[in-house]
């Protein structure tokens, strides 16, 4: 039998699946070390981070400033910087990592999916033709082929532009 090593699995499994009690986005918007909190670019309404626990390399969420489990909860002017930076993220993730398209979406509630049900975020999935294969049908297992921070230092530079751009 082959071992895959996916070492912030057990993380997860450990700290985040059913035992989150506070909000983990509400403090990263707070000014620290962004790398260590691997956030890209931080808007006026909203930021974007890399998933700590990816379904892909390169695997961002969106976050607005405003907590809120329900879409009503952000305003929509928020929304709508998360829509923008949404469609630059995946601009980003075609010129900087090859991606060859993207899935966006919002998983609202733990029945649809969403690990953090409490603070509303989109996901922006990088893929690639053949990224998915026989790995998570049949062993339940994801292959990353990258580390967090080497993804993360490939997106910071375009992402710092970004920022430079809309003057942020």
């Amino acid at each position: 039998m082959d071992t895959l090593w996916a070492p912030w699995r057990m993380e997860y499994i450990r700290r985040v699946v059913g035992k989150m009690e506070a909000c983990i986005f509400c403090p990263m918007l707070e000014l620290g070390d962004d790398r260590e909190r691997l956030i890209l670019a931080r808007g006026r309404q909203s930021f974007v981070v890399l998933n700590r626990y990816p379904y892909n390399t390169g695997h961002l969420l969106i976050v607005p400033h405003q907590h809120g489990e329900r879409l009503g909860d952000v305003p929509p002017s928020a929304w709508a910087e998360v829509m923008e930076l949404a469609g630059a993220s995946v601009e980003i993730l075609r010129e900087t990592v090859q991606a060859a398209g993207a899935n966006i979406g919002l998983n609202l509630g733990r029945v649809a999916g969403a690990g953090i049900a409490d603070h509303c975020h989109l996901h922006v999935v990088p893929r690639w033709v053949g990224d998915f294969n026989f790995l998570p049908v049949l062993a339940a297992t994801k292959s990353m082929p990258e580390y967090l921070l080497e993804t993360y230092d490939k997106l910071r530079p375009a992402f710092v532009k970004l920022e430079k751009r809309e003057g942020k």
